[in-house]
């Protein structure tokens, strides 16, 4: 097994991005450590072709600009175009096309990616299939930390040891969290301790629940 997918890390984007949570680096970890793998090597892709898929929020646009840093060609939001257009754009990246021997990535923003034309579906079910996944409570931790450091939000020692074990293991919910605590720290001129963290998780989560005797 790799180090990437015991311990996450990052990756620098090799280009600007202006905005956004979590906008100059990526985190590595179980959810995606396979995928940066085959996004490093496009050439092992069948047909040059690959369809990446995920959770909200868990960072497919960006894995997608990295991507094409890269020389891969990318179709950010291919579900929502017209399947006759992406069916050429596939076509293209074979041999005989205008960007014969160019890879392509092709990122759907729902799962499964329901496809009806059926010249484009035989070609996807021959195509590589990329699935991020739910983060682990390590790269959680590593989103909580991504999520602050881009809002230049400082947050106390212990953050993370004390909000992953009580939130939901989503992309969204952990970004969502992040957000809460920046607004409620702002709102209150108060430092990001542990009363803001309470309070942020109550304000995502409701009231911990009392624990029966």
């Amino acid at each position: 097994m790799s180090p990437a997918k015991d311990h996450p890390s990052q990756i620098a984007l090799p280009l600007s991005i202006a905005g956004g949570v979590n906008s100059h680096r990526i985190v590595v970890g179980n959810a995606n450590a396979g995928i940066v793998d085959a996004l490093r090597n496009p050439d092992h892709w069948p047909f040059r072709a690959a369809v990446l898929t995920g959770p909200t929020r868990s960072g497919k646009s960006l894995l997608g600009r990295w991507a094409s840093a890269q020389g891969i060609e990318v179709v950010d939001g291919a579900d929502q175009l017209d399947e006759a257009d992406v069916f050429h754009r596939w076509n293209s990246v074979q041999d005989g096309g205008s960007n014969a021997g160019q890879s392509l990535l092709l990122i759907a923003n729902v799962t499964p990616w329901d496809v009806t034309l059926p010249d484009l579906k035989s070609r996807l079910v021959g195509s590589l299939h990329l699935a991020i996944g739910e983060p682990d409570d390590a790269m959680a931790a590593e989103l909580i930390e991504a999520h602050a450091e881009a809002r230049s939000l400082s947050l106390a020692e212990g953050a993370a040891e004390y909000l992953v074990p009580r939130t939901r293991r989503s992309f969204a919910d952990i970004e969502a969290l992040v957000a809460t605590i920046d607004r409620i720290s702002l709102e209150r001129a108060h430092p990001a301790t542990m009363s803001v963290w309470r309070a942020a998780l109550e304000a995502l989560h409701g009231p911990p629940q009392a624990k029966l005797l």
